[in-house]
């Protein structure tokens, strides 16, 4: 009964399609998994735009700075600066609130609005606006509340004269507005997952194939056939299993990627290096910019190639060929024909049809043309006579 049983199953261990079923599997989840990399914002195109956008009315004073810096520094007024650097804050603040929705080590570090007014990303007066707001509608994510007191803050700049043109605040809107985008979908990937019964279909049949192979493989010494199945240690069977059993293990890693496993994606770094990275952008960098001068090449006629380090140097290389380069053609034959698509005197046209094959059509005549041919010719002969 055993070695039927053991017959049986290693007969219909290849049933199931587990290379497909798991193969898809694992593409539904790694196509999943990178589209929610991508789709986390990065503000360093906003605060460019700010920093060119916002400028205000400043005071030019001469000032200098180390190393090559030699600039004139505006010392601005304390509102331009201000809006500049609130902007920022909201744009980081919306990042912050919504990664505190859809990751477990943000939430645990930003708990509450108290530790966010603690963290300097809200203030007390903003803390208030979002709890009343949450008062009248409490089951909504107010991720996109702080992007809109930026826009309404971007408005009040423009009418205050601090943004000059309609152009440069319909940019700087539309920047604000795709960083809201990218927030909204990175709670809607959170919203929306891969359905459970996929994933515990896709489990269920690679423990059942393993199952069906641990029976079905077994080593019967009664068997006269040399097979497979005689040796002592199943090889193969062991290959298969870690590589099915790694792949699924692979698309559970990344089935969550803003969880708390060491694989996932660490995003706390992210908000302090976009504060930073924004205030420094906005304010710090603010009209700064190193003298300029005359580059290295500027009495070159041609740039020399650029120098590798001796540990580069084996990468050095002759710039790519095209395939084309060494076709060359006789004197006689690189004379441009024109008219090659006229018919020759036997009165048949030559084309090309769908498959690239040449047809041979009769030539097409205009009566009226062929008249006026026959009608000269005609009178040109009784001249003559």
């Amino acid at each position: 009964t055993i070695i039927k049983l053991s017959t049986y199953f290693s007969k219909s261990e290849d049933v199931i399609p587990l290379s497909f079923v798991l193969g898809f599997y694992v593409n539904v989840v790694y196509t999943r998994w990178w589209s929610q990399f991508c789709t986390i914002p990065e503000p360093d195109g906003i605060a460019l735009q700010v920093s060119a956008t916002v400028i205000g009315n400043v005071i030019t004073t001469s000032f200098s700075m180390p190393s090559v810096f030699i600039y004139q520094f505006d010392f601005q007024e304390d509102m331009p600066r201000m809006i500049r650097r609130t902007i920022m804050r909201y744009v980081v603040l919306s990042f912050t609130m919504t990664l505190t929705m859809i990751s477990p080590r943000i939430k645990k570090r930003f708990p509450t609005y108290e530790h966010l007014v603690e963290a300097g990303l809200l203030t007390d007066d903003e803390k208030k606006l979002i709890e009343e707001f949450q008062d009248c509608q409490p089951k909504y994510a107010m991720y996109w509340l702080p992007i809109s007191w930026a826009v309404n803050l971007a408005v009040e700049a423009k009418s205050e004269k601090l943004i000059e043109g309609e152009i440069g605040l319909e940019d700087l809107v539309g920047q604000l507005n795709k960083f809201r985008e990218k927030c909204k979908m990175l709670t809607y990937y959170d919203w929306v997952c891969i359905p459970l019964v996929y994933t515990q279909l896709v489990t269920f049949a690679v423990y059942l194939y393993f199952l069906f192979t641990i029976i079905g493989e077994q080593f019967i010494e009664e068997s006269s056939n040399i097979n497979s199945r005689s040796f002592m240690f199943p090889f193969m069977n062991c290959l298969k299993f870690f590589f099915y059993m790694g792949w699924l293990k692979v698309a559970e890693s990344m089935i969550n990627p803003f969880g708390e496993d060491d694989d996932d994606f660490d995003i706390n770094w992210m908000i302090d290096r976009n504060l930073q990275v924004g205030y420094w952008i906005v304010d710090k960098n603010q009209n700064k910019c190193p003298r300029v001068t005359k580059d290295y090449h500027w009495d070159k006629p041609i740039v020399s190639q650029l120098p590798f380090t001796k540990e580069t140097a084996k990468y050095k290389c002759d710039h790519p060929v095209s395939s084309t380069r060494h076709i060359e053609l006789e004197k006689t034959r690189k004379k441009h024909i024109f008219n090659c698509c006229e018919s020759d005197e036997t009165g048949v046209e030559g084309t090309y049809g769908i498959l690239g094959k040449m047809q041979l059509i009769p030539k097409r005549h205009n009566s009226k043309a062929s008249l006026n041919k026959v009608t000269i010719e005609s009178t040109k002969n009784e001249d003559e006579v």
